[in-house]
């Protein structure tokens, strides 16, 4: 029994669906999202809600019933509200700044990475004295966003030994002791 899968989407104000040939298409203030439905999974769209069921009761239909639901959830969310990541840089002389969809970003390489993020992502930077580089990015798309946060966080991921990287604001990083020298 997928639990997920059977739970009920709420639809919010503003927010449009339309489900034609396997197509379902979500509209909503910040914009529209597409996603393809499998034909084993029956959506049920109400007024003010959405009801997903499932054709037969296999081990693979049941993982899409709740992969189906979450990612419908997803793009509800997304174009009513949006999602939001913010990284931070730590680390002394790690900068960043952007113009416009490219990222530069200084994090201690000989040369500066420059990243081009995709244009359904926004990107902001922020420098304030004394704190650490913020990077904050806003989509409608959970997966794309997601996505790109973590490719940015791979170019220098969080070190144990001194804590220095990108990393998730609020991501706790677990400190290991370093060699300690012998007497």
């Amino acid at each position: 029994m997928s639990r997920i899968g059977n739970s009920i989407i709420k639809i919010p104000e503003g927010v449009t669906l339309d489900f034609t040939n396997g197509l379902l298409t979500t509209k909503g203030k910040l914009g529209e999202l597409s996603l393809n439905i499998d034909s084993n999974i029956n959506i049920d769209i109400s007024e003010q809600e959405i009801k997903l069921t499932r054709k037969s009761d296999s081990n693979e239909i049941k993982s899409m019933h709740g992969l189906t639901r979450a990612l419908i959830f997803n793009m509800v969310t997304g174009v009513s509200e949006g999602f939001t990541k913010k990284l931070e840089l730590i680390g002394v002389g790690y900068r960043a700044s952007n113009q416009g969809q490219l990222l530069d970003i200084s994090v201690g390489f000989s040369h500066n990475i420059v990243f081009e993020v995709p244009d359904s992502v926004k990107l902001t930077t922020e420098t304030e004295k004394g704190k650490a580089p913020i990077i904050t990015l806003t989509s409608i798309n959970k997966q794309l966003l997601g996505h790109v946060a973590a490719k940015i966080r791979s170019f220098r991921k969080p070190e144990p030994y001194k804590g220095k990287g990108i990393r998730y604001v609020g991501e706790y990083v677990r400190k290991k002791a370093g060699k300690t020298a012998a007497a």
